[in-house]
């Protein structure tokens, strides 16, 4: 059974390998000075029952953020006051191990859960995200993204959408 834990020393980032070496370097060398300093909080998957270190099937980063309303599409900043906060997917990276498996989508579903019970306690529009090239834009459009006008690789996922995913 798979089980999302916040990350600690019981997982084992040095044999973390998802194929990108800046995305194996944030989790091996600053994913947990990020949670210890209030940055960003980093989720692994691991199956349940494996022994410490647990090995990590994948990870998602999240941090709060804020942006310009003028930064989103028109037709939804009309409805938003001058700055809107939001959380950040800041990572999300699958070990090569578990590529074409599925896991990339739960760890994005696990993360729109995590932003629905942060915005119901603290508020929040919805889930940005920095895509690192096109092939990782067209990925989050799956899920209904939508690239901002400033930045086509700067997605943002609206709250509402959010929910509709989940319900699915």
């Amino acid at each position: 059974m798979l089980e999302l834990e916040a990350l600690s020393k019981a997982h084992d980032r040095e044999g973390f390998d998802c194929g990108s070496e800046p995305l194996n370097l944030f989790l091996k060398q600053t994913a947990r000075q990020h949670a210890e300093r209030g940055i960003s909080k980093t989720f692994v998957l691991v199956e349940e029952e494996a022994m410490a270190p647990k090995p990590i099937l994948g990870f998602y980063s999240l941090n709060i953020c804020q942006l310009a309303a003028e930064e989103l599409p028109p037709e939804i900043a009309k409805k938003f006051p001058r700055n809107v906060p939001g959380l950040k997917l800041g990572r999300l990276a699958v070990s090569r191990n578990s590529h074409r498996q599925g896991i990339g989508r739960v760890l994005l579903v696990a993360a729109m859960k995590e932003v629905v019970a942060i915005a119901e306690k603290a508020g929040g529009i919805g889930l940005f995200v920095d895509a690192k090239d096109e092939t990782a834009k067209r990925y989050y459009e799956q899920f209904g993204f939508v690239p901002l006008p400033s930045n086509e690789l700067q997605l943002f996922l609206p709250m509402k959408t959010i929910k509709e995913v989940l319900r699915e």
